[in-house]
C-alpha cells in the first residue's frame, strides 16, 4: 500500500523522535538533543543522538540513521507499512480507507486468522488430555517443561482423521476456511476432506505481530513420514519468508544483541531453554533470501548455528553464497558450528547451558566460513590447482554487490593466499611446501580463525575438517557412546550377558574405548557389583571418567533415565540393545557415506552421486530413531513408552 506525504509528515510531526524513541532508549537531555545507550550495539558510553528538530536519530557505534519509522523497523523487525500503521495508530492518525478489494481480501484474512488460532487453542488443549500423554512423554523426555510448553504454544494433533474438523466445525468454521487456512486436506480425488495433522506434535507459527498463521508438525513414530510437516502456502502463510519464533527473537534483540539462527523447531526450543531467547529458525527449508532480509532488518549480524554434521556444513556454505549479494558495510554473517554428531538440544543435554552458550560465543566469521569452503574443496598439491584455488576466491569475491565491501574481502584474501602459500609482500616465492603436504594457512598473529584461535583448515581434503576441530575443541564425549558406557558401569550383571556385543562395539572416542576395555576385564572375575565394579575402576585412574559421563548426564536430566542403577533390568536390556544397534547403524552408515564422498570424488557420475544421497538419506532417518514399545518402563515404574 502506498501512503501519501502528507500522512508520513503528520504522524511525524505528532510524534517527536525523543517519545518514540524513549519507549526503547532511555534518554538524557543534552543541549538541544538527546543522548543514549545504543539500542543496536552493547556499549557502555552512550553514542546514540536524538534531535527532535532534525527529526531523525544516529547511532555513531554501528553507523545506523533515520527517522521513526525506520527506527521500528530496525528495533521490532517490522516492515515499512506496520511501522506506519503502528504510529499512526499512536499518533491518532486515521490511515487512508482501502479499496473495495482491499477491504475484502483484509476480511479474508482475518478470518483466516481467527480459524488459525482456533486450531492452535484446540491443540494446546488436546496436549494436556489423556491423549496427548505420548506427546507429554516425548516432551518430558527432550527436558521440555511445562513453562515452555507455553511460551511455545505447543500442542497434540489428535491421531483421528477429523478430530479438528469436527471441532471446528462445532465453533461453525466451515470446510472451505478450514482448507483455506491449511488445515485440511482436499482435493477432487478425496471424497472426504479430513486433517493434515494427526498424531504429532504441533509447534504454531506465527507473524511479526504474534498472530498464529500456520503449524508444523512433528511425527511421534518413527515410521512416520515425514519426520516434519508444515502448513502448505496460503494467504496467511508463505513459508520463505517467515522464521519459527520471530516475535520472541526481535524482543530479545536488545539484550543479546543478535539473533541466533537454528536448524528447526526443537532446537530453537533447544536453545531457549539454554537462555537464547533470541533463537529463530526457517521452516524445514535451507534459508532464504527474504528470511535474511528480514533477519538484518533487525540485527547486523545473525549467528547462523549448525548441527555438527557434514549436511549441518553444507547448509552453512548455501547461507554463505546466499549473503554474498546482500553484504553491505555493517551487515554480515557469523556461523557457530556445534560439536560433531550434535545439535542444540544433544550439546545442552550432554554438557548444559554454558557448553551452548560457548559454541555460539565463538561463532566465526563469513570470511573464514568462505575461506574454509575453498581451502578444502581439493587438493592444492600442483600449480593448476593452486590457481584453480585462487579462482574460486576471486569469483566467490565478484558476487559481492557492494563495492567498499568487496573491495575489503579482495584485500583480505590476497593476504591470506599470499600466507598460504608462502608468498611475502605479494611477491611469489618459491613454495617450501612439499607436493601433497596438508600445510595449514596460519592467521596472522592475535586474530582469530573460524571459531577458535588457532590454525585455520587444513588443505587438500575431500572431507571438511570444520566440524571435528570444533568437536575437538569442546572436549565433547560422543554421547551415545558416553550413555551405552555409563549404563555398563550401572548394570554389571548385563555387561556379562553382552560381554562378546560389548567387545565388537566400535567406540569413536580413546577414553571411552578404554573404559570399554577395562569393564571386559573385570566383569571377568565372578560376583562383581556395582560398587566393587567401581572400586577396581578407581584403582584403574578412571574414577574421574565415569565421574565425568554421570555429570554429563546428570547435565541432560537424566533423559534416558534407564541407564540409573535403580532401572529395571528388563528396561535395561531392552533400552541398551536399541541404542546400540542404533550405534551400530549410524557406525555403519558414516563409514559407507565416506566410501560414497571418496568414490564420487574420483568418478563423478550420477551414480555415485545418487549412492552418496541415498545414504545421506538413510542418515537423517536414522538419527534421533526413537524405539516404541509396549510395556516399556512398566517395570520401572515409568509410563513412557519411548527412549
Amino acid at each position: 500500500m502506498r501512503f501519501p506525504p502528507s500522512l508520513l509528515d503528520e504522524i511525524r510531526a505528532r510524534l517527536p523522535v525523543s517519545d518514540v524513541v524513549g519507549r526503547k532508549v532511555k534518554l538524557r537531555r543534552q543541549g538541544r538533543e538527546f543522548i543514549g545507550l545504543s539500542p543496536f550495539n552493547a556499549e557502555k558510553t552512550p553514542s546514540f543522538t536524538v534531535s527532535d528538530q532534525k527529526g531523525f536519530y544516529h547511532c555513531f557505534s554501528s553507523g545506523k540513521h533515520g527517522d521513526i519509522f525506520r527506527f521500528l523497523m530496525e528495533t521490532e523487525g517490522l516492515s515499512f507499512p506496520e511501522a506506519v500503521e503502528r504510529l499512526a495508530g499512536d499518533a491518532g492518525v486515521p490511515m487512508p480507507k482501502p479499496d473495495a478489494y482491499s477491504e475484502k481480501r483484509e476480511r479474508e484474512r482475518a478470518g483466516l486468522l481467527d480459524v488459525a488460532e482456533a486450531a492452535a487453542a484446540f491443540f494446546e488443549r488436546c496436549l494436556t488430555e489423556p491423549g496427548g500423554a505420548r506427546a507429554r512423554d516425548y516432551l518430558q523426555e527432550r527436558g521440555v517443561d511445562r513453562k515452555i510448553q507455553q511460551q511455545f504454544r505447543i500442542g497434540y494433533a489428535p491421531g483421528g482423521r477429523h478430530a479438528l474438523k469436527e471441532h471446528l466445525g462445532k465453533l461453525g468454521i466451515d470446510n472451505e476456511a478450514m482448507a483455506a487456512a491449511g488445515l485440511l486436506i482436499t482435493g477432487s480425488d478425496v471424497a472426504v476432506p479430513f486433517d493434515r495433522f494427526r498424531d504429532r506434535l504441533i509447534f504454531p507459527i506465527t507473524n511479526l505481530q504474534g498472530r498464529v498463521i500456520a503449524f508444523g508438525g512433528r511425527a511421534l513414530q518413527a515410521d512416520q513420514q515425514p519426520k516434519y510437516l508444515n502448513s502448505p502456502e496460503s494467504e496467511l502463510f508463505h513459508k520463505g519468508r517467515v522464521l519459527f519464533n520471530m516475535t520472541a527473537a526481535r524482543r530479545a534483540v536488545q539484550e543479546k544483541g543478535t539473533i541466533v539462527v537454528a536448524e528447526g523447531y526443537m532446537d530453537v526450543v533447544a536453545l531457549t531453554r539454554a537462555g537464547f531467547a533470541n533463537a529463530v529458525a526457517p521452516l524445514g527449508t535451507a534459508l532464504t533470501e527474504d528470511q535474511l532480509a528480514l533477519l538484518w532488518r533487525v540485527t547486523d549480524e545473525p549467528v547462523l548455528c549448525f548441527d555438527g554434521d557434514a549436511a549441518g556444513l553444507r547448509a552453512a556454505f548455501r547461507s554463505a553464497d546466499l549473503a554474498l549479494p546482500g553484504l553491505k558495510a555493517g551487515k554480515s554473517l557469523r556461523f557457530a558450528m556445534l560439536p560433531e554428531g550434535m545439535d542444540p538440544d544433544d550439546l545442552l543435554r550432554a554438557d548444559g547451558p554454558a557448553a551452548v552458550a560457548e559454541v555460539i560465543g565463538k561463532a566465526g566469521p563469513l570470511a573464514d566460513m568462505l575461506w574454509t569452503r575453498e581451502v578444502e574443496a581439493a587438493p592444492l598439491d600442483t600449480p593448476e590447482r593452486r590457481a584453480a584455488f585462487e579462482a574460486r576466491l576471486l569469483e566467490t569475491v565478484r558476487r559481492i554487490a557492494d563495492e567498499r565491501v568487496r573491495r575489503h574481502y579482495g584485500e583480505l584474501f590476497r593476504d591470506r593466499l599470499a600466507q598460504f602459500f608462502g608468498r611475502q609482500s605479494g611477491v611469489a616465492g618459491r613454495g617450501r611446501r612439499p607436493a601433497g603436504a596438508s600445510r595449514q594457512w596460519q592467521p596472522p598473529r592475535g586474530r582469530k580463525q573460524f571459531g577458535q584461535a588457532g590454525a585455520g583448515p587444513a588443505a587438500g581434503r575431500a572431507s571438511s575438517d570444520l566440524v571435528r576441530r570444533v568437536a575437538s575443541e569442546r572436549r565433547t564425549l560422543p554421547r551415545r557412546e558416553a550413555i551405552l558406557m555409563l549404563a555398563l558401569v550401572n548394570h554389571p550383571a548385563f555387561l556379562a550377558d553382552r560381554a562378546e556385543m560389548v567387545a565388537e562395539m566400535e567406540i569413536s572416542n580413546r577414553e571411552l574405548a578404554d573404559l570399554r576395555d577395562a569393564l571386559l576385564d573385570i566383569v571377568a572375575s565372578p560376583d562383581i557389583d556395582a560398587p566393587e565394579l567401581r572400586r577396581r575402576l578407581a584403582g584403574r585412574g578412571l574414577e574421574s571418567l565415569v565421574e565425568k559421563l554421570e555429570a554429563s548426564w546428570a547435565a541432560s536430566g537424566r533423559a534416558e533415565w534407564w541407564v540409573d542403577s535403580g532401572a529395571a533390568s528388563i528396561d535395561v536390556e531392552h533400552a541398551w540393545d536399541h541404542t546400540a544397534a542404533l550405534h551400530h547403524k549410524l557406525v555403519t552408515l558414516h563409514r559407507e557415506l565416506k566410501a560414497a564422498e571418496i568414490a564420487l570424488q574420483a568418478e563423478p557420475s550420477d551414480e555415485n552421486l545418487a549412492r552418496l544421497f541415498d545414504i545421506q538419506t538413510q542418515l537423517a532417518n536414522a538419527e534421533g530413531t526413537e524405539a516404541l514399545m509396549e510395556g516399556f518402563g512398566q517395570a520401572s515404574g515409568r509410563s513412557v513408552r519411548a527412549f
